[in-house]
């Protein structure tokens, strides 16, 4: 019996999809299970299955070639078998290139537009603390085989201090070190010097005096679905922002513990700041909802998407289901699979819908604060800075801390200005305070 291959509907958001290649060749044998061609989705790319044996008999549409989900691609069936009547109907199917029905509201969010993700952001560099020069003898500086020439009181200061006279240059009569000559050279000691940042940015790519003054680059399948999905939310969706700064501090110490105790873990601020979204969601299930229309859904199950942005353009949302029940460690190890896995366009539907709630880091790009689109039907997003190294006031004095700034982007149809404050108030408590995330 003839079967007909079709464009599968690979998520709830997907009206059309691009053949790239065909795996298998008309008259080629192809057994139950076995993958024939290879599709581009709104999401990824991904393998369809031959779902019956037989013979791959006619293909209906070339690579390259984009066409609606359900379109019939080929038609498998036995060698001798009369196909005439299936190929009659598939001609009444609608042309390649027709245009898709519009996208209908999906039941699971699978992509957020705006905001992107990589990987965990990292907090820059720290300037390193500064000891005493130890190149050679400064010019200047009486050296020989004697004693250095100072004062008693330049040499109770150097001692107390802890700077080598002899690399000291003396300015008292004589080249005698003298009182202010160690005290300069104190100060110079605890000044910060500055580093040398290697130039990241590529050269210039040679200019086109000549020739056309612009090229227009063809929507790839998933630039489609961002567009569509933006204009879904900012229109429909009413957006508010609470913005709120988070003392790191302590996060910065459990990070750099946990990576000290399993170098191979490699835990990041991200994964701390799903594991404390998912603990405060569970605190506050009222964010951890959508707007249905006539309804506001509830979550009992915190589900988190974690926006990652792909090399090639575009972006993708994959889940971690249950963040709130794992621990430290498995939301790390998962985070980093389901990203690489993104990146080279792997994941499985079901790895990258049904988020009840997004994250979106753009901290490792050197982004301070940002506001991301909601990704709907989710009720809010949250949007997380760089940890950076500043002056802060404590208690009335400035000392160095670590901070980052978090924005959540809340549909005012499903969060109020006051339960996105708590929220976000818990938050920042819990961040402030990672042990909790042990209990």
């Amino acid at each position: 019996m003839a079967t007909r291959v079709l464009m599968p509907k690979g998520s709830d958001t997907m009206t059309e999809g691009k053949v790239l290649k065909w795996l298998k060749q008309e008259g080629d044998a192809v057994a139950t299970g076995e993958s024939i061609l290879e599709i581009e989705t709104d999401k990824v790319n991904m393998e369809v299955e031959a779902l019956s044996p037989g013979i791959l008999r006619k293909i209906l549409v070339a690579a390259d070639e984009v066409v609606p989900v359900g379109r019939t691609l080929a038609v498998i069936a036995g060698a001798n078998e009369d196909i005439t009547r299936v190929l009659a109907e598939v001609a009444s199917e609608p042309a390649v290139g027709a245009p898709a029905e519009p996208a209908q509201p999906p039941a699971a969010a699978a992509v957020e537009e705006k905001s992107a993700v990589p990987p965990a952001a990292e907090p820059p560099s720290p300037a390193p603390a500064v000891s005493a020069p130890s190149a050679g003898p400064a010019a200047g500086v009486p050296v020989g085989k004697g004693r250095v020439l100072a004062s008693p009181m330049a040499r109770r200061l150097a001692e107390e201090k802890g700077l080598d006279l002899a690399r000291i240059a003396g300015t008292g009569p004589g080249e005698r070190v003298i009182r202010e000559d160690v005290e300069r050279a104190a100060a110079s000691a605890r000044a910060p010097k500055a580093k040398a940042v290697p130039l990241s940015i590529p050269p210039l790519p040679p200019r086109v005096p000549e020739g056309p003054e612009f090229q227009d680059e063809p929507l790839s399948s998933m630039r489609k679905t961002i567009a569509s999905r933006l204009v879904q939310s900012l229109g429909p969706v009413p957006h508010f922002y609470l913005t709120m700064e988070v003392d790191m501090q302590e996060a910065k110490e459990l990070r750099e513990s946990a990576n000290t105790l399993d170098p191979e873990l490699k835990l990041t601020y991200n994964d701390i700041v799903i594991k404390a979204c998912a603990a405060a969601l569970r605190l506050h299930p009222e964010v951890n909802a959508s707007f249905r229309g006539d309804a506001i859904r509830r979550f009992n199950r915190v589900h988190i998407g974690v926006a990652v942005a792909l090399e090639d353009g575009g972006l993708i949302t994959p889940v971690i289901r249950d963040a709130d029940g794992k621990t430290l460690q498995q939301i790390s190890r998962e985070t980093k699979e389901l990203a690489a896995r993104a990146r080279n366009r792997k994941l499985l539907p079901e790895e990258y819908t049904g988020a009840t709630f997004s994250v979106s880091n753009l901290g490792m790009l050197g982004i301070d604060e940002f506001t991301a689109v909601i990704n709907p039907p989710e009720g809010a997003i949250l949007a997380v800075g760089a940890v950076v190294e500043k002056p802060v006031v404590v208690e009335g004095r400035i000392e160095i801390g670590y901070r980052c700034r978090l924005t959540l982007s809340c549909d005012h149809r499903v969060v109020d200005g006051a339960t996105g404050a708590k929220f976000l108030g818990t938050f920042k408590q819990i961040l402030e305070n990672p042990v909790y995330l042990a209990f």
